[in-house]
């Protein structure tokens, strides 16, 4: 059986993004999941005060951080893992399935500087793939759906499951980004909610639903199989995908997708300083017709 691992959980309130620091109490071998960089889109400033703490913490417990381990490409925040990997020498790991990503985005921004076959990363990860932590064993369960590459790590009783699914008074992910899909992302949800009831699922975001005044990222399978207004038991993959693409038609970009995309799948490296010795994130425009008489 695998032995239990320790969770502390890191909430970025200006994303609510959920980063975690796992840890193998055997061997203090530790890994960092889904880090975020702080950054103001207004200012186009960075720092790494939120990563800083996440390696404050490991410092203090006495842990070695070898992984950083990515659920995905995020669309709303930037990543950390440079600056983890920097300062601990962790190896940077995500789905395979970062390549499909890597393609559809290199055309969207017209850029030729990142790969298409995920070399950015130092690991690429397939479903039912496992790397170790420790003594603890790290199982890949390939997750899409939010997007083609997304991933879950499973550790024992607990799943670090991205953004597959919200507390269950919130319900899903979205899944109308490029290359997402609601009848994936049910099948991929299904697949989850098929472990053990007693199974702990640590989400990556919470937004805190109507009514419920603190946040919340850790649920169960069988509270998610009870409760979750999106997809309890009992919802088909029909109703569940009219559901999701009605909702998803409603639902602006997020505010950081531009910048967190063009980042992310560079493994979370800025793009090449230009001759001035800064790096610039490009916008691409586009224009609607203009109505008659305009």
């Amino acid at each position: 059986m695998n032995p239990s691992s320790q969770i502390q959980a890191f909430f970025d309130e200006p994303t609510n993004t959920v980063s975690y620091l796992v840890s193998d109490p055997a061997t203090k071998l530790a890994a960092v999941i889904d880090p975020v960089l702080d950054y103001d889109h207004r200012s186009g400033k960075a720092s790494t005060a939120s990563a800083d703490t996440m390696l404050r913490a490991a410092t203090d417990g006495g842990l070695q951080v070898v992984w950083v381990l990515e659920t995905h490409a995020h669309a709303d925040h930037l990543s950390a893992a440079p600056h983890i990997k920097q300062h601990t020498g962790a190896q940077v790991a995500i789905g395979e399935h970062i390549r499909d990503v890597q393609s559809i985005f290199r055309s969207v921004f017209n850029i030729d500087d990142v790969s298409g076959d995920g070399r950015e990363f130092d690991r690429l990860l397939a479903d039912g793939e496992t790397i170790q932590l420790g003594s603890l064993t790290v199982e890949v369960m390939h997750t899409p759906g939010h997007t083609p590459a997304c991933v879950s790590y499973r550790i024992g009783d607990a799943v670090f499951i991205g953004d597959t699914l919200f507390m269950p008074d919130y319900g899903t992910a979205r899944a109308d980004f490029p290359g997402g899909s609601a009848q994936t992302l049910y099948r991929s949800i299904r697949r989850l909610l098929s472990l053990p009831d007693e199974t702990r699922l640590f989400l990556c975001h919470d937004y805190k639903a109507p009514g419920r005044d603190t946040y919340a990222w850790e649920s169960t399978v069988g509270d998610m199989r009870a409760r979750n207004v999106h997809v309890h038991d009992g919802v088909s993959e029909a109703e569940f995908v009219a559901m999701r693409e009605r909702r998803d038609a409603t639902l602006a970009a997020p505010v950081l997708l531009l910048p967190a995309i063009q980042v992310n799948i560079r493994a979370g490296h800025l793009p090449k300083a230009e001759s001035n010795g800064v790096s610039y994130l490009k916008i691409p425009v586009s224009r609607g017709q203009t109505p008659h008489g305009v």
